[in-house]
């Protein structure tokens, strides 16, 4: 799924794991908002969410999402293979425009509408239009420097702001 609708890029790194996004929402081709927050605490403040898609869509999964940790009490894991069967087989949810990256100080996981739950082999993954840019300059970051995973998540983000047309500089980052 190819969204034209931001970047959300979580690492994990030197025992932190943190997500992070861009602020842009846009309406085709015109900017309509600069500073939105498309990355959530959630469960007591134990997950992190970042959404890469439609804002209506994206919402409609935090509360999903919301709804399957409360019901499966934090686990991660659970609440993320649910989500990703309901997605894949609920007709409404098949519709979203959305993909969501969820991540606890032990896993991360990357769902989408097509049924997909990846968790990465290297603790970095990204989502959105800028969300290639973000990956590889992320990656970089993670094999060359001493950086936390905060200051990596920042300086990927406005790598690929100055790539993508979708994103843009006004970051928000949350961290385990």
């Amino acid at each position: 799924m190819k969204l034209h609708a931001t970047t959300v890029l979580c690492v994990r790194h030197r025992g932190k794991v943190a997500i992070g996004s861009d602020g842009q929402v846009t309406l085709g081709d015109t900017v309509m908002k600069q500073g939105a927050r498309k990355v959530r605490r959630l469960y007591q403040d134990r997950i992190l969410a970042g959404i890469a898609g439609s804002a209506a869509d994206g919402f409609a999964l935090f509360t999903r999402f919301e709804a399957r940790l409360e019901e499966f009490h934090g686990n991660l894991e659970r609440a993320a293979v649910e989500l990703a069967k309901d997605w894949r087989s609920d007709r409404a949810l098949r519709r979203l425009e959305a993909m969501l990256l969820v991540a606890s100080d032990a896993r991360t996981f990357l769902l989408s509408g097509t049924g997909d739950l990846i968790e990465p082999d290297d603790g970095v993954v990204a989502i959105g239009s800028g969300g290639q840019a973000a990956l590889a300059a992320a990656r970089a970051l993670v094999r060359r420097t001493e950086m936390s995973a905060r200051d990596i998540i920042e300086e990927a983000l406005r790598i690929a702001a100055g790539i993508d047309i979708y994103t843009n500089e006004n970051i928000t980052i949350e961290e385990l």
